[in-house]
């Protein structure tokens, strides 16, 4: 029986996941923590992934009991910032890290997701993650994990099972976790960041190409063809149909409705 396996948030946009055994879902959809802060410059624009490799040179760890974010540069020198605090020795670390003006900013009701029509956690099964690091020699299961940065990993299911979680155009498919109802809504379009290692910033050389004809190849049969304009698409995005305020715990089961 498909089972969630994974489970896990990003504090801070385009920074490392925190693991977590359980997550509670906000009325948005998104999970509590979820890119609940981002840096932007003093246009407003994102520091993010997809603008600069920067970011995957900096560490970072959300400590729940203390409350605090810990972050570290590439010379392994940090500053712990405790939430709700003053931010100013933060701002200017960051814009030290990007080398231009940086600040936080912080969104406790949906966070800073890149789909914001779609604000619920992302899903995976552990057996694509092992068939897309099966595409890419030297790459392990654990980086591709960190590659795709879904919220939710699936147990139990064959690979790209969670294709069955979206329907054709202009349709959308319940599914329960738990005590939670979502709406899969569509197989998710990448950027440049699966191509890059997520602690050096490298990259692999035509890795959407392959990886394109790759998810081509292997499309299953369940996947509504009409969501592919092209194949550079993994994961699922969704949408909370009902359970706001409910957990999502690791172990709990998944029913296609």
């Amino acid at each position: 029986m498909a089972r969630v396996v994974d489970l896990r948030v990003y504090p801070v946009k385009s920074l490392p996941p925190t693991v977590l055994t359980s997550a509670r879902v906000l009325p948005s959809g998104a999970l509590q923590n979820d890119r609940r802060w981002a840096f932007v410059d003093d246009t407003g624009k994102f520091w993010n992934a997809k603008r600069t490799p920067k970011l995957h040179d900096i560490g970072c760890r959300y400590d729940v009991p203390s409350s605090t974010l810990m972050f570290q540069d590439p010379e392994s020198r940090s500053l712990t910032w405790a939430i709700g605090s003053e931010t100013t020795a933060i701002n200017s670390w960051f814009s030290e890290q990007m080398g231009g003006p940086a600040r936080s900013i912080e969104n406790t009701d949906v966070g800073f997701p890149d789909d914001l029509e779609s604000p619920g956690p992302t899903v995976v099964s552990t057996a694509t993650l092992e068939t897309i690091t099966s595409w890419f020699p030297g790459l392990t299961t654990d980086s591709v994990r960190l590659r795709l940065r879904a919220n939710i990993e699936i147990g139990d299911v064959p690979a790209f099972w969670e294709d069955r979680l979206y329907r054709t155009e202009g349709q959308m498919q319940p599914f329960r976790i738990g005590p939670l109802t979502f709406l899969g809504i569509n197989p998710c379009q990448r950027c440049v960041v699966p191509s890059r290692d997520q602690s050096t910033g490298e990259a692999i050389p035509q890795f959407q190409k392959l990886f394109a004809e790759k998810r081509r190849e292997t499309l299953p049969d369940w996947a509504p063809a009409d969501r592919f304009n092209h194949f550079y698409r993994a994961t699922v995005n969704t949408r909370l149909h009902s359970g706001a305020g409910e957990f999502l715990t690791v172990g709990d089961t998944v029913e296609i409705l």
